[in-house]
């Protein structure tokens, strides 16, 4: 463990731009584009702390276009009294431009800001943690180690439950756990058959995470199915939705974890969120799609919702958009309503990572959806990424970067209010050491 230091300050709010497999078409990659809060299995993003009235965040920074191993780990808070924002802290730099290390965050009881930055199937991972409760100003290096898609989560009364992937033998699905964060249980292994990518959130006491698998003919490029966990003693044992015991690591694609079969139809599954309805049921996010090479000959891709109603799954279509990499969340609210945030409408780059945000609701638990706002329109650059922070304050409800997704380009991050009323902008060059983020405009039509 390290002494903790102040960290340096960046002068303005800028996203790293990352790209993955080349396709040599008019699509250029398999994804694409302004990834600072990339990627889906990369949770929390963004946790608010009422007794500090702030909005904690990280993201995958930048050193600048054309640099070498530009990313960096960057930290930040929105202030609700204020309206402000200070210059983001610069945590680390990676050594890499994979946004595949871009890092997560925690909130403990006491207020410590922790941070863990995800490596990429190596050892180069690691766990941070702020010298004050409720500050970015310092961190102390807690840990480095292999983690990769890192998912912490503080649980009230108990310390951290820690989800992540090791490359085990594919990418294989782990977890360990932590009263202080500062020793930890040995990692232990949930599920491992060919390979997976989960999304998981927590109700309570329990966590439950959702996953696809990696089949072994296509790999990661095949993936498909979709399963359930969850966990009501920290790890101690794990069950379904139904309440099933299971024996652990799950080992063979048939298993009582499954929610529903894919495969057998021939369809890819992308993870995308995970969340609690009222009765504290889970609820997936997902999207589905006939192929994972960009463009309409794999369309539609249908963004769906998996309900466990207490006696089964109930799988209902949301809407549908034109990239397997639209990524979006799920807000479940007290009332009852259902609320997606996320990059459905096409964007100025067509049939690529992203798009134009818009925003959808129903009341009747995903029987139907209507879309109810536009959050942009006539962008630039594609909006990707719309992530929802831990306890969600109604001022900061979701959160996301842009990007060209043809080519290299800058890239700017934005929040949104719950009613989608107000988008705003965190500010690309700060002269103050506070500043107030930038309210986005439509362009008029």
């Amino acid at each position: 463990m390290s002494h903790a230091a102040p960290c340096p300050k960046g002068d303005g709010y800028r996203g790293i731009w990352y790209s993955n497999q080349p396709s040599n078409d008019r699509y250029r990659y398999k994804y694409s584009g302004g990834l600072g809060t990339y990627c889906a299995k990369h949770l929390p993003l963004a946790c608010c702390a009422p007794q500090a009235g702030k909005t904690f965040f990280v993201y995958g920074g930048t050193k600048g276009l054309g640099v070498e191993s530009p990313l960096l780990a960057m930290v930040s808070c929105y202030d609700h009294a204020t309206g402000l924002v200070p210059r983001p802290t610069i945590l680390m730099e990676k050594g890499t431009d994979d946004a595949h290390h871009n890092p997560t965050i925690a909130l403990d009881d006491k207020g410590y800001v922790w941070v863990f930055v995800s490596s990429h199937g190596r050892d180069n991972g690691f766990i941070y943690r702020s010298d004050a409760p409720y500050s970015i100003e310092g961190f102390e290096r807690i840990e480095q180690r292999e983690f990769t898609y890192p998912q912490p989560w503080y649980m009230k009364g108990f310390g951290f439950l820690f989800l992540f992937t090791r490359y085990t033998g594919g990418r294989e699905l782990y977890w360990r756990t932590s009263r202080d964060g500062l020793t930890w249980s040995e990692d232990r292994k949930h599920t491992g058959f060919a390979g997976h990518y989960q999304v998981s959130w927590t109700c309570g006491r329990r966590c439950g995470t959702a996953f696809n698998f990696h089949p072994p003919q296509g790999g990661l490029n095949a993936r498909t199915n979709l399963y359930y966990i969850e966990t009501d003693d920290y790890g101690a044992t794990w069950r379904t939705a139904a309440g099933d015991a299971l024996e652990l690591p799950l080992a063979s694609p048939s298993n009582p974890a499954l929610v529903h079969d894919y495969q057998v139809e021939k369809r890819l599954v992308y993870m995308k969120d995970l969340n609690f309805d009222a009765q504290g049921r889970p609820v997936i996010l997902y999207l589905v799609s006939q192929g994972y090479e960009s463009g309409p000959e794999n369309g539609p891709r249908v963004w769906t919702t998996a309900r466990w109603t207490g006696s089964e799954w109930e799988m209902r279509p949301v809407t549908s958009s034109d990239h397997n990499y639209d990524t979006g969340c799920l807000h479940i609210e007290q009332d009852g309503a259902w609320r997606v945030i996320g990059p459905t409408e096409p964007g100025p780059q067509p049939y690529c990572t992203g798009g134009e945000v818009a925003m959808w609701t129903s009341s009747d638990r995903g029987a139907t959806w209507r879309k109810v706002r536009d959050l942009t329109q006539g962008s630039p650059r594609n909006h990707t990424y719309v992530r929802r922070p831990v306890n969600a304050h109604p001022d900061f409800y979701a959160f996301w970067a842009d990007g060209n997704a043809l080519e290299p380009s800058d890239s700017r991050l934005y929040f949104t209010n719950r009613s989608g009323d107000s988008v705003r902008v965190l500010p690309e060059t700060m002269s103050e050491d506070f500043e107030e983020p930038v309210v986005y405009e439509m362009p008029a039509r």
